[in-house]
């Protein structure tokens, strides 16, 4: 299986941070976003992952390489001619460099989530990772057995689900509604660590937390 993380956003919650610095290479105890990813994408069995870009895009790339420090093959997916083309946008656009099923994960979340490179789908399309609401989203985005939960923007997908799609700028959340109507999309909840790190505060809570189970000297990996 392929895994894609969604690297492209302005992060304009995040200013003036991200306005030297791509969003995925905020560092949470010192290391970036997205390596938090690849490292637990490799430990985990993952080979190949896409990284799509367009604001400040070519720091990605100066900062992660090939890919081959984690034992990852990395490919990019250039948006800064064409505009960040939100996350559905990115995914048809990605569609020829990935497998018939395969995992997409926000690159501006940090959480204890396993992925799962072996991972399969039954008879949806999609298996949405869900996660209690946080404080900035008390609505939730999705229901599932009686309660409405927010989406992690972890997800594991079929092909099948954008094939039909047009290559434009395009985002993931109508795509994904329209076909939890069809009852072609199942859930699971995660209820360990999940942080959107959407703003400056969430990043330093995310020190912060990282701070509080290091000095509780837990065996934790994150």
């Amino acid at each position: 299986m392929i895994a894609m993380i969604l690297a492209a956003g302005r992060g304009e919650r995040m200013r003036p941070l991200t306005d030297s610095t791509p969003k995925p290479l905020l560092k949470v105890a010192n290391k970036p976003l997205i390596e938090w990813h690849l490292e637990k994408l490799s430990q985990n069995g993952f080979k190949k992952v896409l990284i799509n870009m367009a604001h400040l895009g070519e720091m990605i790339p100066a900062s992660l390489g090939d890919g081959s420090r984690w034992g990852l093959e990395i490919t990019y997916l250039d948006e800064r001619k064409s505009g960040a083309l939100e996350s559905a946008g990115a995914i048809v656009n990605a569609l020829k460099h990935l497998s018939e099923e395969f995992l997409v994960l926000n690159g501006d979340i940090w959480c204890d989530y396993t992925f799962d490179s072996r991972y399969k789908l039954k008879d949806s399309l999609a298996h949405l990772i869900l996660v209690p609401n946080p404080d900035h989203n008390k609505e939730g985005d999705f229901e599932y057995k009686g309660n409405k939960l927010t989406f992690s923007g972890i997800g594991y997908y079929s092909k099948k689900m954008f094939e039909q799609l047009s290559m434009q700028k395009l985002a993931l959340a109508p795509v994904l509604r329209e076909n939890i109507a069809k009852n072609q999309i199942d859930f699971e909840v995660h209820k360990g660590i999940w942080m959107d790190i959407g703003t400056p505060q969430r990043l330093n809570e995310a020190n912060q937390l990282f701070k509080k189970l290091h000095s509780m000297e837990k065996n934790y990996e994150i």
